[in-house]
């Protein structure tokens, strides 16, 4: 298989390149309608490398024969018709996505070009691409776009938790933009014909996630003695799912899924987001103690509410667990220890984000409100 990821430099896409060039071929990990493991020939990342894309998070795999980086937009129709021709892609997984829901509410129009404007113009250069394939593979084929829990709105407390029939009702312009999108990948699979799958994931977590995220934001700022935010009462409940489940849930989509087809995949971990906080707390009380013997939680700081904040996501993953045999291995106790355990062994990696890279993006993000006023 020729495989195009975009977005791969990203948490989750880096963490899937990662799986597929170091985990070897299980009789799993099937093609496309077809009974045999299937290998890489070659995987191609395509990434913007925006604020959140991080080649570091890949660097140790860059001399891989099989890996192949290309800098650019998914919104560049010339570009991606070069990578897919040039590489003779088998499939496509979407990860290329803004997905900061903070980020979305402060400035709404960077959500809707990524996520909307530059699925449209990838799902496009993928059908042409398609539609001029040979048999067989023009049958083995796929678009896998990967969304979210978002766009299906809010639960309370005592809702069942989302499945694949939930209607959309997005609550925020970041679940807006991923709903459009989603609906994009339906309508080109209903109208074309293009063979696509679409996965929607509750809250990841793990390795390489970017900083301002809740559990890795709470664990750097554990460690460097500031306060830990906590929005509102903290009460607001999210199914957690571990990022390397994630990434083998997604792989077993691309092999054996049905065309046409979304499936969700959840952690089957709903918890509180002052429960997160506090057991990153007694996690790091253990294994990094602070200097004065007092517990890091004594650093948990309630802050205003996010405007508009979801109470409560859950998925249901169980069309997934019984069409592909699926289950997430991590339960959130060891899934929450590995992740601790990784940030701590990579202040490194840490530290070059928030001194150097985010410090770059807020200097442009400065300089570009100068040239506005300037316009003005």
């Amino acid at each position: 298989m020729n495989l195009l990821v975009t977005g791969g430099c990203g948490f989750i896409g880096s963490n899937f390149i990662r799986q597929r060039l170091t985990e070897q071929p299980s009789p799993s990990s099937l093609s496309p309608l077809a009974s045999r493991p299937v290998s890489l020939a070659k995987l191609i990342n395509l990434d913007l490398l925006t604020y959140a894309g991080n080649p570091a998070n890949l660097a140790d795999l860059a001399h891989d024969p099989r890996y192949v980086f290309a800098q650019g937009d998914i919104g560049d129709a010339a570009l991606v018709a070069r990578l897919l021709a040039e590489h003779q892609i088998d499939a496509i997984v979407n990860f290329a996505a803004e997905s900061h829901v903070d980020r979305s509410i402060d400035s709404p129009e960077p959500f809707i070009q990524t996520n909307v404007v530059g699925t449209l113009r990838l799902l496009n250069n993928a059908r042409l691409y398609w539609s001029k394939l040979p048999e067989p593979k023009k049958g083995t084929f796929r678009f896998l776009h990967v969304s979210t829990d978002e766009v299906y709105g809010t639960l309370s407390a005592t809702d069942p938790a989302f499945t694949e029939e939930t209607p959309f009702a997005p609550n925020s312009p970041y679940a807006a933009s991923k709903a459009a999108s989603d609906h994009l990948v339906r309508a080109y699979q209903h109208t074309f014909g293009l063979p696509t799958l679409t996965t929607n994931c509750s809250n990841n977590y793990g390795p390489f996630h970017f900083p301002e995220k809740l559990i890795p934001l709470v664990i750097l700022n554990a460690l460097d003695g500031k306060p830990l935010p906590v929005y509102g009462d903290g009460q607001q409940i999210r199914d957690w799912l571990y990022v390397e489940d994630h990434a083998a849930a997604i792989w077993a989509v691309l092999g054996r899924g049905r065309t046409g087809e979304t499936y969700n995949i959840g952690g089957l971990n709903e918890r509180p987001n002052l429960e997160v906080v506090q057991r990153i707390c007694a996690l790091l009380d253990q294994k990094s103690p602070r200097a004065d013997g007092v517990s890091y939680a004594q650093q948990i700081t309630f802050v205003t509410d996010r405007p508009g904040h979801d109470r409560r996501y859950a998925i249901d993953c169980t069309k997934l667990q019984r069409e592909l045999g699926w289950a997430p291995r991590e339960s959130f106790e060891t899934g929450l220890a590995k992740t601790v355990d990784w940030y701590l062994a990579h202040r490194d990696w840490c530290n070059d984000i928030t001194t150097s890279r985010y410090a770059r993006q807020r200097l442009g993000a400065a300089a570009e409100g100068e040239r506005q006023k300037a316009k003005d």
